[in-house]
This record gives structure tokens, C-alpha cells and sequence, in this order.
């Protein structure tokens, strides 16, 4: 069994609307614009919803808030390709537990192939060779290994869309990987709409649908539904998108 949060590394983060410019277009995404807080209850956290919706515009400010490095990485990765990171890093408040965490990582499928640089441009001004030799691998290989590598017992994890690298096969690969390492007092806020990842035992789910972030189950999310509809009624559904195109 997971945690029930009563232990968790980090049990919320805040919003203080006051730092935010009021022409900042942070103010425009529906289910951000109202929040003041926002409570976890598990050590393995799902936000789900639409594009657009502000699930990561929120983990990328939680993480760049902790210490993590934009693009990815620990805390020790210190790099930059490109700045686009918004104002709510600066804006909100993490809400610590008791424990701190005795390792974390940021990861991001759209920054991978920076992150990897990077391992290996520190590596080699540490005088070491590379430690897992990333960019020798595919993508998909790469991004498993790097969670393998990562993921230790009592830690903070952020990923965002980690399912963009990896086939179904490998998240559910991922998926054990997450699993067990959350039976070992780590903590997960995991952005993703990967029907496989949120089917997870015990996690909670947030969804940034409807204008607001609310609980949802399982079942009742869009990547299971759409999923569930599409290898139900598959030529059906093509039939009809296609018509309509």
C-alpha cells in the first residue's frame, strides 16, 4: 500500500496572487486563476486534464520552487537552452512535512535530450566518463534508464508527460518503477495523460478540467474514457472523425 499522506515530503503548495503581474497570462488559465491552495493527500499525485489546462505551467513552478533546475534534473544540474519558465515559481509557497527528502529529480520528456547533455558535459569537467551514456541509447531506452538510475527510496519526484518517450510496454515498466519507489517513503506529482500511468493503485488524481482542480477517478478521466471509447468502437469512431473531416 501507498502512503496515505500523513507523512508526505511536501503536503501542499500556495499561490500568492499578489506576486503575479495583472496582466500576466497566469490569470487567464481557468483552473490556476482561483487557486490559493492546494492540498496533496498521497505520495503519488496524477494532474490530468486538457492541454492548456495549467498542469504543467504548475509542476514546472513546484519544482523551479524547490530548486530543481528548469529543464530537468537534481538540484545540482545548473543549465540553460532556453528561459521560458513563468513568474508562479516566484509566487507560490511549498508546504513542507517533517521528513525531508534525502534525493529528487525533474523530469521532463521535452527537455530530455538537454538534460542528458548536460550529465555528460558535467561528467567530463569532473574528470569521469558519463555515468549512463544517454545519448547512446534510443529516446524511449534513455528515459526508462534515467528513472531506474534516479529514482531512490525517501524522494521527491516531478515528471512531466513521461509517457511521451516510452511505449506502452515501458510504462508499464515505468509504472512498477513508481510504485516501488513510493513504497519506500518517496513522494510523486506526475503530469500525464497516459491511461496506463494513471491507473496506478492508490495514487490521486487531480484533474484541471472544468475550470478548477478537483479529485477525479480513474474511470471518470478523459485518457481512460477516450481510450475505452476508441478500442470499443474503433470503426465507428473512424468512420465518423473521418466523415466529419
Amino acid at each position: 500500500m501507498l502512503s496515505d499522506g500523513s507523512d508526505l515530503l511536501i503536503r501542499g503548495v500556495s499561490i500568492n496572487w499578489d506576486k503575479i503581474d495583472k496582466r500576466s497570462y497566469l490569470r487567464g488559465i481557468e483552473a490556476l486563476k482561483g487557486l490559493e491552495y492546494l492540498e496533496f493527500h498521497k505520495n503519488i499525485t496524477f494532474f490530468c486534464g486538457e492541454n492548456g489546462s495549467g498542469k504543467s505551467t504548475l509542476l514546472e513552478a513546484i519544482a523551479v520552487n524547490y530548486g530543481f533546475n528548469p529543464e530537468g534534473g537534481t538540484k545540482n544540474y545548473n543549465f540553460s537552452t532556453y528561459d521560458s519558465h513563468s513568474e508562479l515559481c516566484d509566487a507560490i509557497r511549498l508546504t513542507k512535512g517533517f521528513n525531508k527528502p534525502g534525493w529528487g529529480y525533474f523530469l521532463r520528456a521535452e527537455s530530455f535530450y538537454n538534460v542528458a547533455s548536460a550529465e555528460e558535459e558535467y561528467a567530463r569537467g569532473w574528470g569521469a566518463p558519463p555515468s549512463q551514456h544517454f545519448h547512446e541509447h534510443s529516446h524511449g531506452e534513455s528515459f526508462l534508464r534515467l528513472a531506474q538510475t534516479s529514482f531512490k527510496s525517501h524522494g521527491f519526484y516531478l515528471l512531466d508527460e513521461p509517457e511521451a518517450a516510452l511505449s506502452p510496454q515501458r510504462q508499464l515498466t515505468l509504472l512498477i518503477e513508481i510504485c516501488n519507489c513510493a513504497r519506500e517513503d518517496s513522494q510523486f506529482i506526475i503530469v500525464t495523460h497516459s491511461p496506463i500511468l494513471l491507473g496506478m493503485p492508490d495514487a490521486e488524481i487531480l484533474s484541471f478540467d472544468e475550470g478548477q482542480i478537483h479529485p477525479i477517478s480513474y474511470e471518470d478521466t478523459d485518457s481512460y474514457q477516450v481510450t475505452k471509447m476508441f478500442i470499443e468502437n474503433k470503426d465507428l469512431m473512424l468512420k465518423r472523425l473521418l466523415s466529419d473531416s
